[in-house]
């Protein structure tokens, strides 16, 4: 077992750390963009976003939530592993949500396999919920933000404002699938620097019921 205490870097050595500022963009490699955008922007609620015309391969580009996802086509698609169990252990991107109910109830509704666990720390119960994605990249759906932030001994950091505004907005209609992946118009404008807060994207229905998803950024 790893001792996290001991692991933990100080940052004096040759000038600290590196200076980061946020998460950027998480990118996923596809058997299908197409069938990748209908997962992020129909299950997950990711917005299609203008991707740089220079790229010379396919790919599409999303954002919500604070975060970008950037899906690349891959080049010999038969060669990507097949789906695994669904193992919490395997690599993952998580997702704060404000209701696990709604969360499970649709993806019955969508007929997506997936586990549940409980954390418990404190007295504090966590519930986490599992599926992956097309590809068999794993997604976890959480209400984590019960857990407080707190640094180890010794440690101290600072909960840095979000440097970027959301510059897409949720769409009522989302674009086709097939015209996003084939589009590839001019770089998007550059987000503000100013440090406020994304705003929080627009309420989905779910199940009969609006269900907010909470910004990450």
């Amino acid at each position: 077992m790893v001792n996290t205490t001991a692991a933990m870097v100080s940052g004096g050595g040759k000038g600290g750390v590196l200076p980061l500022a946020s998460l950027n963009h998480i990118s996923i490699v596809c058997r299908s963009v197409e069938e990748s955008l209908d997962f992020y922007m129909n299950v997950l609620g990711f917005t299609p976003i203008r991707r740089p015309g220079s790229f010379d391969f396919d790919g599409a580009w999303l954002f919500n939530y604070g975060i970008g996802i950037h899906l690349l086509q891959s080049e010999h698609p038969e060669s990507l592993p097949a789906k695994k169990e669904i193992n919490p252990k395997d690599n993952h991107i998580s997702f704060q949500c404000e209701s696990m109910v709604a969360v499970e109830r649709r993806l019955k509704e969508l007929g997506i396999p997936y586990i549940q666990r409980c954390v418990e720390e404190g007295g504090i119960y966590v519930d986490q919920i599992f599926f992956h994605d097309p590809d068999g990249f794993m997604i976890e759906i959480c209400n984590c933000d019960k857990l407080p932030v707190v640094p180890l001994a010794g440690q101290t950091f600072a909960m840095a404002a979000c440097k970027r505004v959301a510059s897409v907005k949720q769409q009522q209609l989302p674009m086709p699938v097939a015209q996003v992946a084939q589009a590839t118009p001019a770089p998007a404008a550059a987000a503000a620097s100013q440090c406020i807060p994304a705003p929080n994207p627009a309420l989905q229905r779910v199940g009969g019921e609006e269900a907010a998803h909470i910004s990450c950024a």
